[in-house]
C-alpha cells in the first residue's frame, strides 16, 4: 500500500520505517529540511535500538523515502497518517492541537480522490470530529474517512511493539476504511495480536485511558515504596507478590523515580483537561499527577539525608539520566530537578549515559559529562543509579570508585542490599 506519514518525530518515523519493512511504499514528510536531509543520508534524529538498520535497508530498496513536499506525498498516497506533535499548552493542561489542525487545513487543499486520514498522534476525544469538520466538503463528496489509530510504542522497545503489538485499535464506523486498514495490519495481526474496531471517539479515549492507568500503577507502587521504607519491607517482594495476581500483573509495578518521557506526563494532564471540559471529575488521575510531581522532590530530599546535608565539594555521579533505558528522551526526567538542586548546593556532578551528552545540562554549573562509567565513578562520594541501563547491572563499585567509603543510591533497585552490606558498601534503595 502507499502510505504517507506527516511528521518524522518518534511516532511518525518509527511507524513509517516499520510499515515499509512490511513491504509498503512509505513517504515520510516533514517541513524541517535539515531533518529530512539527515534522514536521506541515513542519520536518524532519535535513539531507538535497531531503527537505523531497518531504515537504511528499506531506503535502499526504495520502499521508504523522505521529503518536504507535502502536496506530492499526499497526492501519491492512499493512507495519510497525521503524526505531528501534540504537546501540552503553555499555562494549561490541555493538548496543543495547532499542528494537527494545520495539517488538516493543508490536506483540504490537496485531496482530490479518496484517502483515509488517520490520527496517529495522541489526541483528546472529539479531535477526529474537529478534523472532519475542517474537511467537511471532502467528507460530503466521500473523498475521505477520518480514522483514529493510536500508537502504543514504548521508547526503546518500539520496533518489537510495532511487529508484535498487544492490540491494534482502529476507530471508525466506515466499513471501507476498516477493511483497508485490516488488510494493512494483516502481516502483524496474524501474530496472535488483537485487531479491535471501535468508534473514533472510543479509540481516542482508549489511548489516554491506557496511559493514565499505567501512570497510576507507577505512582501507586512508588507511594507504597515510601511506606515499605518506614516499615522495613522490601518493595520488590511486594511488587512480585502483587504481580503474581493475573488481574494486576507485575509490569509497571517497579518502584523508582517519577514517570517521565513524552507520553504519561502530557497525556494524564490532557485527560484531566478533557474531563474538565465535559464537567467530569477524574480525582484518581489528578492524584496521580500530583503524586508524580511530588516524587521528584521526595527523591531529592532522600539525597539530602544520605549526604547529611553536607553538600559543598561533594562529587556526585549519576549513572543514567534519561527517564528510562534504551532511549535518549530527557522529557520530564527526574534527573533534571535533582541535578539542578545539587548544582545550586555547590556539588560537583558527573554523569554518564549510554545515549550520550545532554544539552539540558550544558548550561548548569558544576555538571560534567563523562565518556565512560570508570571516569564518571572515580573518587565519587555518592553514586546515583538513576536509569536501569544494562550497562549498570554488573558493576564492581569498589574497583570503580577506588575510595573506602562507597555510597550507592540505587533508584532502580538493581542490586541486592545484602550483597552490598557484605562488600561493606553503604547502600540505599527505593522502598527497602
Amino acid at each position: 500500500m502507499k502510505l504517507c506519514m506527516i511528521g518524522t518525530g518518534y511516532v511518525g518515523l518509527v511507524s513509517g520505517v516499520c510499515f515499509s519493512d512490511l513491504g509498503n511504499n512509505v513517504v515520510c514528510v516533514d517541513k524541517d529540511k535539515e531533518k529530512i536531509n539527515s534522514l536521506n543520508n541515513g542519520i536518524i534524529p532519535i535513539y531507538e535500538p535497531g531503527l537505523e538498520e531497518i531504515l537504511k535497508r528499506n531506503f535502499k530498496a526504495s520502499r521508504l523515502t523522505f521529503t518536504t513536499d507535502l502536496k506530492k506525498a499526499v497526492s501519491n498516497s492512499d493512507i495519510i497518517f497525521i503524526c505531528v506533535g501534540t504537546p501540552t499548552k503553555k499555562k494549561s493542561n490541555s493538548a496543543d492541537l495547532k499542528y494537527v489542525f494545520a495539517v488538516a487545513h493543508k490536506l483540504k487543499k490537496i485531496i482530490s480522490k479518496y484517502k483515509i486520514i488517520i490520527t496517529k498522534s495522541t489526541v483528546p476525544v472529539t479531535t477526529g470530529d474537529k478534523i472532519e469538520k475542517i474537511l467537511n466538503n471532502l467528507k460530503k463528496k466521500k473523498l475521505i474517512d477520518v480514522v483514529s489509530n493510536p500508537e502504543f510504542l514504548r521508547e526503546g522497545e518500539a520496533i518489537r511493539d510495532f511487529v508484535y503489538p498487544d492490540r491494534v485499535i482502529i476507530g471508525t464506523d466506515s466499513k471501507k476504511a476498516n477493511r483497508i486498514l485490516r488488510s494493512l495490519y494483516l502481516p502483524i495481526i496474524k501474530k496472535t495480536s488483537r485487531y479491535f474496531n471501535t468508534s473514533r471517539r472510543g479509540a481516542e479515549m482508549i489511548k489516554y485511558a491506557s496511559n493514565a492507568f499505567l501512570a497510576t500503577k507507577i505512582s501507586y507502587i512508588n507511594e507504597l515504596a515510601n511506606l515499605c521504607e518506614k516499615t522495613g519491607v522490601d518493595v520488590k517482594d511486594v511488587s512480585f507478590g502483587m504481580g503474581l495476581d493475573q488481574r494486576i500483573g507485575e509490569r509497571f509495578l517497579r518502584a523508582g523515580p517519577a514517570y517521565g518521557g513524552s507520553c504519561f506526563p502530557k497525556d494524564t494532564r490532557a485527560l484531566i483537561d478533557t474531563a474538565n471540559q465535559f464537567k467530569t471529575s477524574l480525582s484518581i488521575v489528578k492524584s496521580v499527577v500530583k503524586s508524580n510531581s511530588q516524587r521528584k522532590f521526595l527523591l531529592t530530599n532522600k539525597v539530602e539525608k544520605i549526604l547529611k546535608r553536607k553538600f559543598k565539594n561533594k562529587t556526585i555521579t549519576f549513572l543514567g539520566v534519561t527517564f528510562k533505558p534504551n532511549t535518549d528522551d530527557m522529557r520530564e526526567a527526574s534527573s533534571i530537578p535533582m541535578i539542578n538542586f545539587l548544582s545550586k548546593k555547590s556539588c560537583k556532578i558527573r554523569y554518564y549515559d549510554p545515549s550520550g551528552e545532554k544539552k539540558v545540562f550544558k548550561k548548569i554549573k558544576n555538571v560534567k559529562f563523562c565518556k565512560n562509567i570508570s571516569s564518571a565513578c572515580l573518587k565519587s562520594d555518592l553514586i546515583i543509579i538513576h536509569t536501569e541501563w544494562n550497562d549498570f547491572k554488573f558493576l564492581n563499585f569498589k574497583h570503580l570508585v577506588r575510595k573506602k567509603n562507597v555510597v550507592i543510591y540505587d533508584m532502580r533497585n538493581i542490586y541486592s542490599p545484602t550483597k552490598m552490606r557484605k562488600m561493606k558498601i553503604k547502600y540505599f534503595g527505593i522502598g527497602r
